[in-house]
């Protein structure tokens, strides 16, 4: 039992010791004296089965200790490379002063440290390739890893040392070699072990790794530790479980229990209650709540699934849950839309005539119909189904009457996106392929503008999915201001330099120009609609203030003046422009500069 807890401290804080010439990781020197224990001339059965339950246990807890920490081990691995090199230099000294045992002792020792790194390599490939989407996955990395592994330390064992250990010397570096070709031979079994012991612990490993994923390995460790645990799984592991497994799965189901009556709240309590939806939210609530609850049972046993999976995903499974969830999508939009015109219809007065009821009839069944055809290509889409063949096969009629029908079709798909996205909204100033003007009226097939000349234009609405849309009245602070202000080249530089100052803290000081200082107010502030967006660039602000010399031109140099006035209108912002080069012409004047103008000088070289 003391062996046990020397090599589990051992290993667990990765000190070293000293082996004769070769420095090893206190786990491969506790390896290294089991298999030497056990290879003993006086080893007995009951001795041998002893030290294989010890290697049993220190191995098992290795993994737990690795697994816990697999990232800061993967770090802090031991790759051996400066032993390697000074190995390879002190090696090819003694190879010039043709010392014939140093040689032997340090080829020898070279060994062992590449056999070292090999495993090391090997180790950390592993746990690299415990991040394999499945199991299968794993154990064909895990087969090429080990194979590369047998491959390279192979190599070091083809050379037969029995002449060196024969000799009868007292040279202290031949006892060196003798110590170092026994270690060798030694740490042949190390590998086979650490090889055998991967292979064992390789689907605990592949679970463990999961957990981790979720934070979860050092409870599931914690919990594996109790003997009753270590009892129960392998009883448990033939039907693909195990206690932590099932501790899990129990959990998972008390968490969506509960998830559930939280769903409920909050659906009565928030979303039912917006301002939309007020006057529908009691019989909306009760006629999708059995359809809620058992949406909620779908998800849970899709979670236990994907547990009992070790938390992995098998394909067709995912695409048949991906199928039920459209499903239940489809009909909880169905049954919404319906609860609504339902009640609205309930509530529409008989002398009001019958037509708007004839109309919102055909209105919910055009949008029943929608939500089936969006539901069904769903389902198929998930269902794996090439949903663009489904939809080329349906025949040279439908063929034609959508070929016939695509503009109008195209028109109200457009109407749709241009209601849904709110790129721009009625009496906004909008340009489009060389058009522009205010919007009059957005029509269910095209969107007239009035341009400024007092014409009116109808743009199809499936151009505009087509087509760069420019709205400049979405913006509530700055319209861009840009000149550049060209000065004669007899200018002189400081009178160039005090221009751009003045005109820069003109700017700053100026009423009608935008600084980083101009207080503004978003116009969505007082909403909740969350956004991972800027907000400026989403509602349109710019503040920047830009004054510099900025090129050297064929006849001026020019000043790059810009900035933005502070209101978006077209005749403020033309009154803010004009008051700021009537000041910019001021300055200049005042600094002894003068407007260049494009000109032409020739030289008679004579």
């Amino acid at each position: 039992m003391h062996i046990v807890k020397f090599l589990i401290f051992s290993l667990i804080f990765s000190s070293y010791a000293l082996a004769g010439n070769i420095t090893y990781s206190t786990s491969v020197t506790a390896q290294m004296n089991i298999i030497e224990r056990m290879t003993e001339t006086n080893a007995t059965q009951e001795s041998i089965a002893s030290l294989l339950k010890v290697q049993n246990t220190l191995y098992e807890k290795s993994v737990n200790t690795i697994m816990s920490n697999k990232s800061r081990f993967i770090n802090d691995i031991e790759q051996y490379e400066d032993e390697i090199f000074s190995l390879k230099k002190v090696k090819s000294i003694n190879i010039r002063a043709g010392n014939k045992f140093a040689i032997l002792r340090d080829e020898v020792a070279l060994k062992i440290y590449l056999i070292l790194r090999s495993q090391n390599r090997m180790l950390k490939a592993v746990l690299l390739a415990l991040d394999s989407e499945s199991i299968e996955e794993y154990e064909e990395k895990l087969n090429v890893i080990v194979g590369n592994n047998q491959q390279e330390v192979q190599v070091y064992f083809q050379k037969d040392y029995i002449q060196i250990l024969e000799l009868d010397t007292q040279s202290k570096i031949l006892q060196v070699t003798k110590e170092n070709i026994h270690e060798l031979s030694v740490l042949q079994g190390v590998n086979a072990d650490l090889i055998g012991y991967i292979y064992k612990f390789s689907t605990k490993m592949y679970r463990l790794n999961k957990y981790s994923k979720y934070h979860l390995i050092s409870i599931a460790i914690y919990v594996n530790s109790f003997a009753i645990v270590t009892a129960l799984n392998p009883v448990l592991e033939v039907y693909g479980l195990s206690v932590i497994k099932l501790i899990s799965m129990l959990l998972l189901i008390l968490v969506i229990y509960f998830f559930r009556k939280v769903v409920y709240v909050s659906l009565e309590r928030y979303i039912l209650r917006v301002d939309l939806l007020s006057e529908y939210s009691v019989e909306i609530a009760h006629r999708i709540k059995g359809s809620i609850e058992s949406l909620i049972i779908i998800i849970n046993i899709n979670m236990l699934i994907y547990v009992y999976l070790d938390f992995s995903s098998i394909e067709i499974i995912s695409r048949f849950f991906n199928m039920i969830y459209g499903f239940f999508f489809t009909l909880l939009l169905y049954k919404i839309v319906n609860t609504v015109a339902k009640v609205k219809l309930s509530n529409t007065t008989s002398d009001k005539g019958t037509i708007k009821n004839d109309l919102v009839n055909v209105g919910i069944k055009i949008i029943n119909f929608t939500i089936l055809i969006i539901g069904l290509l769903i389902m198929l889409f998930y269902a794996g189904v090439n949903l663009t063949a489904v939809l080329s096969g349906l025949g040279i009629g439908g063929f034609a009457v959508a070929f016939a029908a695509k503009d109008t079709i195209s028109n109200f798909f457009g109407t749709l996106s241009i209601l849904f996205s709110d790129v721009f909204s009625q009496g906004d100033w909008i340009e489009i392929d060389g058009h522009q003007g205010v919007v009059v009226e957005i029509g269910l097939r095209v969107t007239t503008i009035r341009t400024f000349d007092n014409a009116l234009i109808a743009i199809p609405n499936g151009t505009f999915a087509s087509q760069d849309v420019k709205n400049w009245d979405k913006r509530i602070l700055g319209r861009r201001i840009k000149m550049h202000i060209g000065v004669k080249y007899d200018s002189k530089s400081k009178d160039i330099k005090s221009a751009i100052g003045e005109i820069r803290v003109m700017l700053d000081k100026h009423p009608g120009i935008a600084t980083k200082a101009t207080k503004y107010t978003h116009h969505n502030e007082s909403t909740h609609t969350a956004k991972l967006v800027s907000k400026d660039d989403l509602e349109g602000v710019k503040n920047n203030l830009l004054v510099y010399l900025d090129e050297f031109s064929g006849s001026s140099i020019n000043i790059l003046v810009y900035c933005f006035s502070k209101s978006v209108q077209w005749a403020e912002w033309l009154e803010t422009k004009e008051d700021v080069m009537h000041k910019i012409m001021a300055i200049l004047e005042a600094n002894n500069l003068e407007f260049a103008f494009p000109s032409l000088s020739i030289y008679n070289e004579k």
